[in-house]
């Protein structure tokens, strides 16, 4: 039986997902010139250049792009069998980690719970995600999958179900002009201050959630900032500044010094399940088509999210 260079092998496909050497022998633990060593060796054995390298940047050859798409999903499935070995042998729980931007939707709880008793060795872990990184953990892999505000589009990402639709309010004190009204319309806020997302999240995604002109183009002023969704409803509170959020958020912040809203003419905002593309296996996408069933079966119109969507 041929030698499978196991050490080779991952050594690339972490450098094809860094594309840097250093933080390629980081991830494995090993120095930059080992990382350098392996790969040559790889290439070697198979014949062929797998890596450009120049002083600024590393990219793979047409070559090593067609060996990383063809080794990826072979290399999963191996690293899911020797996953799955260890787990019998162990007679150990394999968690699946899932992230939430705020707290869990009532359905989304039922999901993890009917996920569970159909997965016994298979616990579902769960960890809050800052309201304006939606994305980092789950790309890289602290979480297996998250359940993320709408929209997604970066081309690592598998968007699952799409789930919890509703429309926007506005967050204001209760001393504020606008608590009295009985709706806004979105180019109303170029005439108020809002409370801004802090975090990482992409460009795109911001424009969404933190908006910086009306639909028609009108500028947003913002001051501030907000991590959490507490931070963003006691900068609120304290202040003349304005936050938006869904409508299901809304419900589930109710206070006494804080009013809502209906906020007309902005898009209406949805969460879904994201998973990385080449870190999907079977369990992930078992606990994708249970979150799906379950939404299906119970909607999401009564439930309580802390998930949310700043303006500013």
């Amino acid at each position: 039986m041929p030698e499978v260079p196991i050490r080779e092998i991952e050594c690339f496909l972490v450098l094809a997902e860094e594309l840097h050497f250093g933080r390629t022998g980081e991830r494995l633990f090993v120095s930059q010139s080992r990382v350098s060593q392996l790969i040559s060796t790889l290439e070697q054995r198979i014949g062929a250049s797998l890596v450009s390298r120049s002083s600024r940047r590393v990219q793979l050859t047409e070559f090593g792009t067609e060996f990383r798409d063809a080794l990826s999903p072979a290399h999963r499935a191996l690293v899911e069998v020797v996953e799955h070995a260890q787990m019998r042998a162990r007679d150990a729980p394999t968690p699946i980690r899932v992230g939430f931007q705020g707290a869990i939707y009532d359905s989304i709880a039922k999901a993890i719970a009917q996920f569970e008793r159909a997965h016994p060795q298979t616990p579902v872990h769960i960890k809050e995600l800052p309201l304006g990184d939606p994305f980092s953990d789950v790309l890289a892999g602290r979480v297996d999958a998250a359940v993320v505000l709408l929209p997604v589009d970066d081309p690592e990402l598998v968007v699952g179900p799409i789930f919890s639709r509703h429309g926007q309010m506005l967050a204001v004190s209760v001393d504020h002009p606008v608590s009295k009204m009985r709706e806004l319309n979105a180019e109303q806020l170029s005439e108020m201050t809002l409370v801004p997302i802090v975090g990482p999240a992409p460009e795109y995604w911001q424009r969404v959630h933190s908006p910086s002109t009306t639909p028609g183009g009108r500028p947003v002023r913002s001051r501030g900032g907000a991590s959490t969704l507490q931070e963003g409803l006691s900068q609120v509170a304290s202040s003349s500044r304005g936050l938006i959020l869904c409508t299901a958020t809304a419900d589930y912040s109710r206070r006494a010094d804080i009013a809502f809203v209906p906020l007309n003419g902005l898009p209406e905002s949805s969460l879904a399940l994201v998973w990385r593309a080449d870190r999907e296996t079977a369990r992930i996408r078992e606990f994708s088509s249970t979150v799906d069933e379950v939404v299906a079966r119970h909607g999401t119109t009564a439930d309580a999210s802390g998930t949310t969507s700043f303006g500013g």
